[in-house]
């Protein structure tokens, strides 16, 4: 995400490495770097000035002010803040107040509507705890009612359809209905999309919104359309007034002038970011967390977010005793990787964490590796799991066998996992540090 951006902006902060301190002339060379990068990514070329005219203004004021900060480091901060603003500043929330509140989810063809709406219908569910009732809206579209009920069922809400009825106002407005009787207190009104912007389209969602007068409307844009999107924002904008802005597809953007400008331009907020088909792939907007990624100081307080959502307390005092007790199996090995899945793929975790991004670069992270790690254990019988001690070589043999793997690859994942499962057992008594200092000690020596 975001990786050509990233990639210019470091060429720019590099050009003062080695200067004592910001002059005119370093500051006038990185701001046209900065802004042949911002172009580079999709940014308009008007916004892209007004923005390095910032950094440039706040640079000259700085130059002699914090002599003890080096200067690539001075400039990386004025142009997180100056990205920060120009991305909104804050989160902006999402307006929950009604009975039942009515979210009215708007956007082309193509760019994820009916996607988004799942991934919102989940996030309201297992985060805000709410009921909500997804409503197919988009009745021209062929299987767009088939996809949302899909969709429904998958992450176990209910869904309002009404497959004979052509009339999209008159669906929604019975959706609401139906939620009223059945305690749903968020509607989701999955509407209609077209290849591009035309004068029915907008007749037709004005329409639903002056029928409905939703509690918040949402346009969905293609991330991956760059200043396209920011564009069809704008002009959407101007018939439907809408509250805020959804970015979807933001993995497959590795230029971000969606993300930067769009706040700018249509002068909406940014409410949520979509990456990847999976319902748990919707995150709040932080516009300081996108500007510290998009300058490759990872987000390492989304990371813990994430690690706090999968975090079982109950389970992780089990496992501590097992633990000490050198008791830890293959079942709680199990267990682990279904949380860690359930976080994300292993390189977006990765690139949260700070400095990680620049050696995730050109590494192929396999998530399918944890298929065979659970391809392994899940050929070995239940006593084997609950006492890897059991595992002689004729057992090995079955459970390579069982699972497709050669007897090499077992031995390996045997010889790993008990080193892991040592290694815990010292750090959980308290020696990890001082085995580890010792260690260092005798590699100094």
């Amino acid at each position: 995400m975001f990786d050509s951006l990233n990639e210019k902006l470091e060429g720019a902060f590099k050009s003062l490495k080695g200067d004592g301190k910001l002059t005119e002339l370093n500051i006038a060379q990185s701001i046209k770097e900065i802004r042949r990068a911002l172009v580079s990514a999709d940014v308009n070329y008007k916004i892209a000035k007004e923005f390095t005219d910032k950094v440039k203004d706040e640079a000259l004021g700085q130059r002699n002010v914090l002599n003890s900060v080096k200067p690539g480091e001075l400039m990386v901060k004025i142009v997180m803040d100056e990205m920060i603003a120009l991305m909104g500043g804050q989160a902006a929330g999402i307006n929950l107040k009604g009975d039942p509140t009515v979210i009215l989810v708007a956007g082309l063809q193509g760019s994820g509507k009916t996607t988004f709406s799942g991934k919102l219908a989940y996030f309201l569910k297992n985060k805000k705890k709410k009921k909500p009732l997804l409503v197919a809206c988009d009745v021209y579209r062929p299987a767009a009612i088939d996809q949302i009920t899909v969709l429904a069922e998958q992450i176990g809400v209910d869904v309002y359809k009404e497959v004979e009825n052509k009339n999209p106002v008159e669906i929604a407005l019975n959706a609401v209905a139906h939620a009223q009787d059945n305690k749903n207190d968020i509607v989701i009104v999955d509407t209609a999309g077209r290849l591009a912007i035309d004068e029915y389209m907008m007749d037709e969602i004005s329409s639903l919104k002056e029928a409905l007068s939703p509690n918040e409307t949402l346009f969905v844009v293609d991330s991956m359309t760059g200043q396209d999107a920011v564009n069809t924002a704008k002009a959407f904008n101007e018939v439907i007034n809408y509250d805020g802005v959804v970015l979807t597809k933001l993995d497959g953007d590795t230029r971000g002038g969606a993300a930067l400008t769009v706040k700018y331009t249509v002068g909406k907020p940014i409410k949520f970011v979509s990456m990847g088909e999976q319902m748990d792939t919707l995150d709040v907007f932080h516009p300081d967390r996108m500007a510290q990624r998009i300058l490759g100081m990872g987000d390492i307080v989304s990371f813990v977010e994430k690690a706090q959502e999968q975090f079982d307390e109950a389970e992780a005092k089990r496992l501590e005793k097992k633990i000490k007790k050198n008791k830890f199996d293959f079942n709680d090995f199990l267990s682990q990787l279904a949380q860690i899945k359930k976080m994300g793929d292993i390189k977006s975790l990765m690139n949260m964490i700070p400095g990680m991004s620049k050696m995730t670069k050109n590494l192929d992270i396999d998530d399918k590796a944890f298929g065979k790690v659970e391809s392994i254990i899940l050929s070995m019988t239940p006593q084997e799991r609950a006492h890897p001690e059991l595992l002689n070589m004729s057992r090995k043999k079955r459970i390579a066998l069982g699972c497709g793997r050669n007897i090499h690859e077992i031995n390996m994942f045997i010889k790993q996992f008990d080193q892991m499962r040592k290694m815990m057992h010292t750090l959980s008594k308290g020696q990890g540090m001082r085995n580890m200092m010792g260690g260092m000690k005798k590699m100094g020596r």
